[in-house]
């Protein structure tokens, strides 16, 4: 298997990755890629801060905002897009930039994933019902007591990803978290230079709280509204991301707005919080404060000569 090599941009939410890439696309031609696991959903463009169009002229940028709510994307089907989109890049002579913050699609990626038996159909029906009827609250609850770690790491209204872990934990017989401890690392094929972008997360709350009021100014709200009235269902996967749910909260459970954008804070918080301690552990990243971002070409080329 030929390898396929590619920049990576990793950190936590809000913490300008995406200006990251376009500083990078001045100095060399680049494709940028998404991987950010809401990103790829083409009906939030603004809850999900997928890059605008002025942005999108300054390279091309794959992999965002093609997916319809109703369906569910997977860390498995990630890698196998985004190696193809690294593949077609370097074809073109452009050098391939992941761009996002979802741990476990960068993982699946250069790492391969866990083995995990097929799950019988009866549990993801009975799992998928009780989704249904009790909602994502009642059975991330059930998940922590189940397993722990995968819990602590999902948001209560990631429906997509607690249903997963139930189905695996009553299909095998096993938690997540267990099959991920003892995952193989497989021969994927991808070789990424990491650059992490370094802050604390008490730097990046002012900037999350801006940018929710950015979003509302720019129509987060009738965004949200336009989506559901097409896509009725609140199970829905693209529902499940971090603003999309406490809009949802707003418009259909009565939630005073402000009340909805307090909590739609806090929730990025604890996202960026999660994603700072899972980007922590990353192996070899180059970290980079904001100030030292000017140095990102000349990392880029150290790595690989071959890459402008």
């Amino acid at each position: 298997m030929s390898t396929l090599r590619a920049v990576c941009i990793l950190g936590p939410t809000g913490s300008g990755k995406t200006g990251a890439a376009l500083a990078l696309a001045r100095a060399l031609p680049v494709t940028v890629i998404n991987y950010d696991s809401r990103q790829v959903y083409a009906d939030f463009p603004i809850v999900t801060a997928q890059p605008d169009e002025q942005e999108r002229a300054a390279c091309p940028h794959e992999l965002y905002g093609f997916l319809p709510t109703a369906e569910a994307m997977t860390a498995a089907r990630f890698a196998g897009l985004a190696r193809a989109e690294i593949g077609k890049a370097r074809e073109q002579g452009r050098a391939p930039v992941l761009v996002g913050g979802t741990g476990l699609y960068l993982r699946a990626l250069e790492q391969g994933l866990a083995d995990i038996p097929p799950v019988p159909q009866e549990v993801r029906d009975w799992v998928l019902g009780r989704m249904e009827r009790e909602g994502s609250a009642v059975l991330h609850a059930d998940l922590a007591k189940a397993d722990p770690p995968t819990a602590k790491r999902l948001h209560k209204n990631d429906t997509q990803r607690i249903t997963r872990a139930l189905e695996v934990f009553l299909g095998t017989g096993r938690p997540l978290s267990a099959w991920f401890e003892e995952q193989k690392l497989g021969q994927t094929g991808v070789e990424l230079c990491k650059v992490g972008l370094s802050y604390t997360l008490r730097e990046l709350e002012p900037g999350l709280k801006k940018r929710i009021g950015i979003m509302l100014e720019r129509g987060a709200v009738d965004e949200v509204c336009r989506a559901y009235a097409a896509t009725p269902e609140r199970t829905a996967p693209g529902f499940s991301g971090i603003g999309c749910a406490e809009i949802l909260e707003h418009l259909l459970d009565g939630l005073d707005l402000e009340e909805a954008c307090a909590l739609w804070f806090r929730n990025t918080r604890a996202y960026a919080k999660r994603q700072l301690t899972w980007f922590a552990k990353e192996q070899g990243v180059r970290w980079v404060r904001p100030e030292g971002l000017a140095r990102l070409p000349e990392l880029v080329r150290s790595w690989h000569s071959g890459i402008a």
